[in-house]
Order: C-alpha cells, then sequence, then structure tokens
C-alpha cells in the first residue's frame, strides 16, 4: 500500500495548485489526479448532484490504487466528504476556506472570500465564519464565471480582467487586508488579483496546509512511501487536455491522458 498512489480530484484543473503543493511536499509518493472538466463548476449544482459526482470520482482513484484521496475543491468537501469518509475504506483530505487565519490575524476587522455559491451556501462555511468571523466584516464573493475561463485557459483574456476589478473592487473600498481564495482554481489567478489588489492585503488560499495535513495524516496511517526516487504522476480529464498540460508543463515524470468517465 505504501507505493500505491496519492489520489486526488477536483472539477476541473484547479486542483492541480493542490496537487502541485503535494507532490512539493512528498517528492517520492506517486499520484494520480482526476480532473473532472466535464462537470465544472461544481458550485452551481445541487447537493445531491455533487454528492453523485464525488462518490463516482473517489470509485474511479480507488479502482485504480489509491491509498488516500484528496477532494481539492472547496464546493465537493463542504457538501460531500462525510459521505465519502462513510462510504470508502480509505482517508480523505477535504479543503475548506481558509477563514480562521484570515480573522484571527486581520487588523482592519475586514476580509473577503472570492469563492463559488456552492461554498458560500454550504453549511460547513457558515458555520466556520459564525464560529471565527462574527466580530469582523466578512466579504463574500461568488467568482462566476471565472472557473470556466481557467478550465479554458483565458487567464490573461481581458473578461478575466473585467470579472476581477467587478468582484474586488467593492472588497478594496472596504478596507479588507485578507483576501480568502475558496476555490482550487482560484489561486492561479494570484498574480492577476495582485494587480488589483495591491501588497497591502494578503492572499490566503488552502494548498500549504493540505498538503501538510496529508502529509500528517499518511505518517499517522504508516502509508508514507519509503521509497527514495522521485514519484510518478499519472492525470487524467474527462475533456480537453490543453490547459492541463499548459498548467503543468513543468513538473518531472508525468503522463496526461484524456478518458471517458
Amino acid at each position: 500500500m505504501k507505493e500505491n498512489p496519492i489520489g486526488v480530484f477536483d472539477s476541473g484543473v484547479g486542483g492541480t495548485s493542490i496537487w502541485k503543493e503535494i507532490i512539493h511536499r512528498l517528492p517520492y509518493e506517486n499520484t494520480l489526479y482526476l480532473a473532472d472538466s466535464k462537470n465544472a463548476p461544481y458550485g452551481n449544482k445541487s447537493k445531491q448532484e455533487i454528492i453523485d459526482i464525488c462518490l463516482k470520482n473517489s470509485e474511479i482513484l480507488i479502482n485504480k490504487g489509491a491509498k488516500i484521496i484528496v477532494v481539492a475543491c472547496n464546493t465537493a468537501t463542504t457538501n460531500a466528504i462525510d459521505i465519502l469518509r462513510k462510504t470508502f475504506d480509505i482517508p480523505f483530505i477535504g479543503i475548506e476556506p481558509a477563514i480562521k487565519p484570515a480573522a484571527l490575524a486581520t487588523l482592519t476587522k475586514a476580509i473577503g472570500i472570492l469563492a463559488t455559491k456552492g461554498t458560500l451556501s454550504s453549511d460547513l462555511f457558515h458555520k466556520t465564519t459564525k464560529e471565527f468571523a462574527s466580530n469582523i466584516l466578512v466579504i463574500e464573493q461568488e467568482g462566476t464565471g471565472l472557473v470556466p475561463l481557467i478550465e479554458n485557459n483565458l487567464i490573461d483574456s481581458l473578461e478575466m480582467e473585467l470579472l476581477l476589478q467587478k468582484y474586488l473592487k467593492p472588497m478594496i473600498a472596504h478596507h479588507i487586508d485578507y483576501l480568502v481564495l475558496g476555490c482550487s482554481h482560484y489561486p492561479y489567478l494570484i498574480p492577476k488579483i495582485k494587480e488589483i489588489i495591491g501588497d497591502d492585503v494578503t492572499i490566503i488560499d488552502s494548498g500549504f496546509a493540505v498538503a501538510k495535513q496529508t502529509e500528517k495524516i499518511l505518517s499517522e496511517q504508516l502509508l508514507l512511501n519509503n521509497n527514495s526516487t522521485p514519484g510518478e504522476h499519472y492525470l487524467m480529464s474527462n475533456s480537453n487536455t490543453n490547459t492541463l498540460h499548459h498548467l503543468v508543463k513543468e513538473v518531472s515524470n508525468i503522463t496526461v491522458e484524456q478518458v471517458n468517465f
């Protein structure tokens, strides 16, 4: 089992931002990445649709030997992680918006959260916000349209620029000093976001924390790969792989394929 791969899935290519943090922290681990671009984004689907999709994705990764699964999607985590843990016998790592560190660190008492509708409307998001951010201003903004543009490799498009301006300018007007990225696609927008919000706003995403938690769980379960050779990585997508190839082009020992699932 130790040499079996770490499984990762997301509603498309965005979860590769999480996957990169994992392979950077655990360079000797083999990985499987499932890009469910055909169903992206999950954020506008019903809770039951999201659960059904996540069950299917998990089955695919488990059938390919995954020893642990990282749900590299905020919407999938907040809506389906409990069901996945009850259904399957392997460990699951989820991600959720980093509201807690932003709420504890803010000096202006105002933070922004850019996320999908599915994440912002979830019970877990509301519970976390109520617990840690009840005494500060939290500006919630649905990132409608951002995921499709990223999926189609249009990060540098005028349409992306206009959407980010629209979503971020109101946050700046309320003097936020922390911006939480509540979608695994959004770290790929950080350079564009920084051009708009400047250097006085700290951007927080979940990649580092998820990689650290993955290492912790693998260690506790005695599942860490003891090999000293670099891991091999297989990435599959149920849609065109051009954007996926573009986003992971700097990674070695990698195979990217379009498959039907």
